[in-house]
């Protein structure tokens, strides 16, 4: 049985050292397999469950939320938003402040002729099953009259909202009030052009400091300065299809670029500014300290099953040599 012990002990430790830190990271390519996902309109990257997209169906598919898991492609639960009526066109999805989920029923294919739209905001659950949630339902009307729009953002610390309207000739970031009332109607003002570019879907870098505002072939990216954004530089994306979606990922080094369509891809991208993103300064939590409920990180938690394997090893060791 010594041998046996060694030798068990041994492949314990190798295990845990290959364990790379990034297993978890969701920045590797994926495609969503559920076949109910054919028309993948929004992603946004969970802060509290690593590797975790949150997506969507735009028209008329329902109150629905799915969690793909990016190492996978499968869908590891479903939520059901209750308290928002029949949704109309729902284009966009934004984590904030707090893990609280912003869905932007937002689309209007009519080209501007619905008076309101409107924002759902959930909180993110702690648990992936599937499940109802009460969402809180916003009015939405903008100070210049109606228009189609499929880009809602977030920003990480303020939770102020923001969204992008949909122009082939380009549009302007909206933003709205700095507290949404459930009351009322919430007018969004332009603060800022969006030119030369169809906006299908934007996000805010953890950090809140860049936002990259994508269309079906290219995207811009933009240092936030505020709201009062500049633009940055030119992006290229990789070509899925009919490209409705961007996300950074958790930890603000990726930008993840989906799809419509059945067994629709997600692909990365670097994200500029990636290298000075840091997850822990947006949301209320961050995805690198809280994939275990503990406050430990990959690296420590790896770090510390792999000390506690070798002591286990030294102790064989010694064991078998006092026998022996």
């Amino acid at each position: 049985m010594r041998r046996p012990f060694a030798l068990v002990a041994a492949a314990l430790l190798a295990g845990a050292l290959a364990v790379p830190a990034s297993a978890a990271d969701g920045d590797e390519k994926f495609t969503i397999k559920d076949p109910r996902i054919t028309e993948s309109s929004g992603l946004a990257a969970s802060r509290q469950h690593p590797g975790i997209y949150w997506t969507h169906n735009d028209s008329d598919d329902g109150a629905y939320l799915y969690a793909v898991d990016s190492s996978t492609g499968e869908t590891v639960a479903t939520i059901t938003m209750s308290g928002v009526g029949s949704p109309r066109d729902v284009e966009a999805i934004s984590i904030g402040p707090d893990n609280q989920i912003y869905v932007g029923d937002i689309g209007d294919n009519l080209g501007g002729t619905w008076p309101y739209v409107w924002i759902y905001r959930l909180p993110e659950p702690k648990s992936l099953r599937d499940q109802t949630i009460k969402a809180t339902q916003y009015v939405v009307k903008y100070s210049d009259g109606a228009r189609d729009a499929e880009s809602l953002v977030v920003h990480p610390k303020t939770g102020r909202v923001y969204i992008v309207d949909k122009n082939e000739k380009g549009g302007h970031l909206f933003e709205g009030p700095a507290q949404l009332s459930p009351s009322g109607s919430n007018v969004f003002r332009p603060v800022a052009a969006v030119p030369d570019l169809e906006a299908t879907d934007a996000t805010l870098s953890p950090n809140g400091e860049h936002l990259v505002v994508r269309s079906y072939f290219g995207a811009i990216a933009y240092d936030w300065n505020g709201g009062r954004i500049k633009k940055k530089e030119r992006l290229g994306v990789p070509f899925l299809g009919q490209g409705e979606s961007v996300t950074y990922t958790a930890d603000g080094k990726k930008l993840m670029y989906g799809a419509e369509g059945a067994d629709s891809p997600v692909e990365p991208q670097d994200a500029p500014g990636g290298e000075d993103s840091d997850s822990s300064s947006g949301s209320g939590s961050s995805a690198a300290t809280e994939s275990g409920g503990d406050g430990l990180t990959g690296n420590l938690k790896t770090g510390a099953i792999a000390a506690g394997v070798l002591l286990l090893v030294v102790l064989g060791v010694r064991g078998m040599r006092r026998r022996g």
